[in-house]
């Protein structure tokens, strides 16, 4: 070992295995790299296979002081190129990952290793497991929320519901009799919220088993026992939020959006890792559309919907009129691979492209892009604000209806897509968005929430400052 490598300080990062999750967490790796750490960058077993098959060997060979390692997650093997299923992921992930990650620390903490010693572990705020090797193995812990604030602030008081005897709802009946317009006006540092606009997991109707409702609040509850919490947003864009956050845990560091923080302070480094392989073909194709003219449309990472509604999407994008740029995930068709008929090509020649993945962040950004149809994932609403792109939601679990909510009447950037899609509605939401006043008034505040997130991550701006400040209280380095 050389004498310069042993005195980094050494961050291992545990992303949760979802490419929401993997991105931002390199992000932050790559910033703190630039700051003078030494990085072990944590994939289960299934997501390190996958990296290698879209980014390479190479890639996952690492570099000196930034290597790669996995842990195995305790699903069973597959070579499926898709996010494993969730519920079974956490709940794996809480069951059997604490001592392979262990293992995985003292070896890195073996005098063989090469590597400087751990100083430090940033977990992700659902792969709580890292927080009790910290302690066992007496090891700072930090704990990155790569969700929203007003996200983990719905976890984290969703047992409010019980104590109310809310949840678990008697029947499915409430899914239709009005019950989840129900306000929520009890949750500090929220505004407005119904129960519909709860994450997705107080749906259920027993609590027996193994459930997301209790996973995602114990989680939530348990992350504020780390010395120090980084949340991917910005300062004035969820302010009430973070404000009632910091009065229960006071080091909250809001250090986003994180794409915009990695082009500040590292302007032509590589900061994503993709587990699919990018079709770059679609930059080329938005080359040639007029500025604000194209839906992109993205259900991110983990979105699954059945072949009835990706049929009357595909219906709604071509009778819209307008181009769009549709990214179409291999498994995003439950139990089908997704087959349109040829009349709806023929319908859409010269004016629509179907992709597998993109690289997001640039298409974002693209003159083109005049809207955004979403999922309303945490990473695509950071995404669509730091470009300036107002949002049609289709939430499909989890906090994304909470998003979806703010961005409809809080931040003032977004419309909802009805979760029973019918074509004609898709349609006309669409023309809304791209041809009327009220689509002009949505366009106009993303473009100001553009500004803001600009400025947070430029040099001197919320963000920035909160992240030097976590290099040096949070993290105790003054590198």
């Amino acid at each position: 070992m050389g004498s310069i490598t042993t005195q980094k300080p050494h961050a291992v990062l545990v992303p949760y295995p979802a490419q929401g999750h993997v991105n931002p967490f390199m992000q932050l790796g790559k910033l703190l790299q630039a700051r003078g750490f030494h990085i072990t960058f944590v994939n289960t077993e299934h997501n390190h296979r996958r990296l290698i098959r879209s980014k390479g060997e190479e890639f996952v060979k690492g570099e000196p002081d930034f290597r790669f390692e996995a842990i195995p997650d305790g699903l069973p093997q597959t070579d499926k190129d898709a996010t494993q299923h969730v519920p079974s992921l956490c709940h794996s992930t809480r069951r059997t990952c604490l001592e392979p990650f262990k293992a995985l620390i003292n070896k890195l903490n073996s005098p063989s290793s090469g590597v400087p010693p751990v100083s430090c572990i940033i977990s992700d705020g659902v792969m709580c497991f890292a927080i009790d090797a910290a302690e066992q193995l007496g090891i700072p812990e930090v704990q990155f929320w790569t969700a929203s604030a007003v996200g983990f602030l719905a976890y984290y008081w969703d047992d409010e519901l019980l104590k109310r005897g809310i949840v678990p709802f008697k029947d499915e009946n409430f899914l239709t009799d009005g019950s989840l317009l129900e306000p929520v006006d009890y949750i500090p540092g929220t505004r407005g919220l119904q129960l519909r606009d709860m994450p997705s997991f107080i749906r259920i109707t027993s609590l027996e088993g193994e459930t997301m409702y209790e996973f995602m609040g114990s989680e939530a509850r348990k992350n504020l026992k780390a010395s120090a919490m980084i949340i991917n947003t910005f300062e004035d864009f969820e302010k009430e939020s973070l404000d009632c956050l910091r009065e229960m845990y006071p080091n909250i560091y809001p250090i986003g959006p994180l794409t915009l923080l990695t082009k500040t302070l590292l302007p032509e480094a590589e900061s994503t890792a993709s587990l699919w392989k990018e079709d770059r073909h679609c930059l080329e194709w938005l080359d040639k559309r007029e500025a604000d003219t194209v839906v992109y449309v993205n259900y991110g990472c983990v979105t699954t919907m059945s072949d009835e509604h990706f049929k009357e999407f595909a219906w709604g994008l071509a009778k819209s009129n307008h181009p769009f740029l549709w990214i179409v995930r291999p498994d995003v068709v439950m139990g089908s691979s997704g087959v349109l008929p040829e009349e709806f090509y023929e319908e859409i020649k010269g004016r629509g492209l179907l992709a597998s993945w993109c690289p997001q962040e640039k298409v974002l950004n693209h003159p083109a892009v005049g809207a955004f149809l979403s999922h309303s994932g945490w990473n695509s609403t950071m995404e669509s604000m730091s470009g300036g792109v107002p949002m049609l939601c289709w939430p499909f679990f989890a906090e994304q209806q909470t998003n979806c909510k703010y961005a409809r009447t809080v931040w003032g950037v977004g419309m909802e897509v009805d979760h029973d899609v019918k074509r004609d509605a898709v349609a006309a939401l669409i023309k809304e968005m791209m041809e009327t006043e009220k689509g002009k008034q949505l366009r106009q505040k993303a473009l100001e929430w553009k500004k803001k997130a600009h400025d947070a991550t430029a040099v001197g701006g919320s963000s920035f400052n909160y992240f030097d400040r976590f290099i040096k209280e949070g993290l105790h380095y003054e590198g």
